[in-house]
């Protein structure tokens, strides 16, 4: 498993990569017209035995998500496609849509055919002003070559694609909040049942994907189901973008199959930066139970990820040495948590709130012991209590860093102060 599978990724260091020319030239929309020539249940069922899972966090299976769709409803069918990607260490879709936007735009074309729906919407984050000047002109690009737009390639299909810039909020990928967003309301979780699959967007059948998800689906119907099945594990089958930032010394993003090793990626990566010891890492972004040094050879797929006690997630790896304090990092993500709650249910809304408020006093050297249970108590109360995943996601970091460091925390109200601060009077190294 110490090969990378550049797929999504191979021709990001090309010029042009991102015009429909650069994407034709390696074979781009080749995978739209057999699509098109396709019955749509074929296509659903090529993307179920193909194995794909959602690449947005939670893992569930494509084709199953698709199949859903009630069929010969009389109803409009919509597909979203959730580009607000908004995880604190995650960088994947971002990129992926600033250096090669047309496999989207072919995958949504592919997606949208197969569902029956001939409207879609790209929802992407406000704030990436240069992504969305990327997507426009790709998407403006597909519509002159016919690939988007009335009677797509003389097969008789119809198909809108809408791009649609947010406000900002971390809320709005949790996909039904991004849905109340998109029909120009406040974004808040939806209450389930119904789920989108039946009543969605404008309250009609919808199919939320992540973006590369969707990105995934030209190279499964132009290479095969068993192709795309024959990487990554028996349960988490193909490839994924897993992001490497923090203190390594080549950050960046690694495509490799699903079940590769942390070890593996840091040997890619030329290892820990300046030779320093690895301490913790997420596993999947900031709202998942961290990991530490003894995780290294956890493959990296979603069931050995969740048998180890955390999350695979985004695949956002955020990796931390010997130099970082952990009630810190802990700290400043709650704090992104607590602002970032939507104020919907009382568990999320207060519960961060207190969160940061002791979190921040531990991390001054103010706090005691029993404030370990307190923060332990408050997570407890959260997880699975809130309206969506954001609380859960926000007691994660808490509960599993306090697991692994719990002396970590003692150490800050023993000497009155973190002892990581250059100014303190004792280093956690000579303590």
């Amino acid at each position: 498993m110490t090969t990378l599978t550049p797929i999504l990724t191979k021709n990001w260091d090309e010029a042009d990569s991102f015009t429909r020319a650069g994407y034709e030239r390696g074979g781009g929309y080749q995978a739209v017209r057999t699509a098109l020539g396709m019955n749509p249940d074929d296509i659903i069922q090529a993307v179920k035995d193909s194995g794909l899972r959602g690449r947005g966090g939670a893992g569930f299976p494509t084709g199953m998500k698709w199949g859903f769709i009630p069929q010969g409803d009389g109803k409009p069918h919509y597909l979203v496609v959730n580009a607000d990607e908004s995880e604190p260490g995650t960088c994947k879709d971002i990129p992926l849509m600033m250096a090669n936007p047309h496999a989207l735009v072919e995958g949504v074309i592919i997606t949208s055919f197969a569902i029956r729906a001939n409207h879609a919407f790209i929802y992407v984050r406000g704030e990436v002003l240069h992504v969305i000047r990327r997507l426009q002109a790709a998407i403006a690009e597909a519509y002159e070559a016919g690939y988007l737009g009335a009677n797509i390639l003389g097969s008789g299909y119809d198909l809108e694609l809408t791009l649609h810039t947010g406000a900002g909020a971390y809320i709005c990928g949790e996909e039904t909040a991004l849905l109340d967003s998109l029909e120009g309301y406040r974004g808040q979780p939806r209450l389930k049942p119904p789920f989108p699959a039946v009543a969605g967007l404008y309250a009609a059948p919808t199919v939320i994907n992540n973006v590369e998800s969707i990105a995934s689906v030209p190279s499964i119907i132009g290479n095969g189901a068993e192709w795309f099945a024959s990487m990554g594990t028996e349960k988490s089958k193909g490839f994924g973008i897993f992001s490497l930032s923090g203190h390594v010394t080549r950050p960046g993003q690694y495509e490799a199959p699903l079940g590769i090793t942390l070890r593996e990626l840091l040997e890619m990566a030329g290892g820990m930066r300046n030779g320093k010891r690895l301490k913790f890492w997420t596993p999947g972004g900031s709202s998942t139970p961290i990991f530490t040094e003894e995780h290294l050879d956890v493959p990296l797929d979603f069931e050995s990820v969740g048998a180890a006690g955390s999350m695979l997630g985004t695949r956002a790896l955020q990796i931390f040495d010997e130099s970082t304090c952990v009630v810190r990092a802990v700290l400043r993500w709650t704090e992104f948590y607590a602002h970032e709650s939507c104020g919907k249910c009382t568990p999320c809304r207060e519960g961060t709130y207190w969160l940061k408020q002791v979190l921040a006093r531990l991390e001054k050297g103010q706090g005691t012991e029993e404030d370990l249970g307190t923060i332990t108590d408050i997570a407890d109360n959260i997880l699975g209590r809130s309206f969506c995943a954001l609380g859960d996601g926000a007691t994660s970091p808490i509960t599993s860093s306090v697991q692994y460091f719990r002396d970590e925390y003692l150490k800050h109200f023993e000497i009155g102060g973190c002892p990581f601060d250059p100014a303190a009077s004792t280093l956690w190294a000579d303590a």
